[in-house]
């Protein structure tokens, strides 16, 4: 009886047993039954977009109630060709979502690397305030922005949104950038400082490009929260300056109307085409 070494060998190969191995994890896993993990995780999902999948369903029905009457792209027509007051809405709301979300982004960002780099009387003091307004219930903004506006006899309007929007949009782009400087190696200053870099030129060319993902998610959060707040926003909103969550609110006293329906689908379509770009891109930025 010979001894075959090269057929040993040979069935040890890296290759092949990982091969084997992942065979036998898939023919496990098939007839592996679902887990209450597993279970939980897909009511969960069915859970948060089913309640999508009826808005878009319903966004082409023939009719306003929820009775189905057929097929029928009249709310889309109506919303690109006779809604003026809705895109008018609509359009401020982005405008002050941009606005206040890139100016947070912007203090956010050198109030993380001022607090994280340096040291100061005041620092923990600093760092603990900047986390009130996520911890204050939105009502309690809103009223108190809607009195200091009055206070200092300020016309309630477009300016007083974007401030508001700036003022509880800036606590969470303070906390992303701060996570994202908690793993920075200050080796790399220092060796910019080595080079003969000063501090704007090492902030500019080293800093930010290291916290660019922080940032770039610091903003994506405040564009989000802002388009979707109502409470702060009813507060200090006046005439002239209606965003699309006070349009919405304003327009349920006579039922909601399928033009939202259409409209909700626009937007959904619109964030995940923007997600997937950004989400290429902020991988691309963390691969440099």
């Amino acid at each position: 009886m010979k001894f075959d070494i090269r057929g040993v060998i040979t069935n040890l190969k890296p290759g092949k047993a990982r091969g084997e191995a992942a065979r036998h994890a898939r023919r496990a896993y098939r007839h592996k039954p679902f887990s209450f993990s597993q279970t939980i995780f897909i009511a969960a999902l069915i859970f948060l977009f089913l309640p999508l999948l009826v808005l878009i369903f319903y966004s082409f029905n023939a009719s306003k109630g929820m009775g189905w009457t057929g097929f029928s792209m009249a709310w889309y027509e109506q919303l690109f060709l006779h809604s003026r007051e809705l895109w008018r809405a609509f359009w401020n709301s982005i405008l002050i979502a941009l606005t206040s979300a890139g100016t947070a982004t912007v203090f956010g960002t050198l109030g993380a690397v001022g607090v994280n780099w340096y040291r100061f009387r005041l620092r923990n003091y600093v760092q603990a305030i900047s986390f009130l307004p996520m911890i204050l219930p939105e009502i309690i903004i809103g009223v108190s922005l809607s009195l200091f506006f009055a206070g200092i006899k300020l016309k309630l309007g477009l300016l007083t949104i974007f401030i508001a929007h700036t003022t509880f949009n800036l606590p969470f782009v303070f906390l992303m950038v701060m996570a994202r400087l908690d793993e920075f190696d200050f080796s790399i200053i220092e060796a910019a400082h080595d080079l003969g870099a000063n501090e704007r030129q090492t902030f500019l060319r080293v800093t930010v490009p290291i916290c660019m993902p922080g940032i770039v998610s610091g903003f994506l959060t405040a564009v989000t929260i802002s388009l979707e707040d109502f409470v702060i926003t009813y507060f200090v909103a006046g005439p002239g300056s209606t965003t699309l969550p006070l349009y919405i609110y304003s327009s349920i006293r006579f039922g909601v109307s399928p033009v939202i329906n259409a409209l909700s689908v626009v937007m959904i379509l619109g964030t995940v085409a923007l997600t997937y770009l950004l989400r290429n891109f902020l991988k691309y930025i963390a691969a440099k």
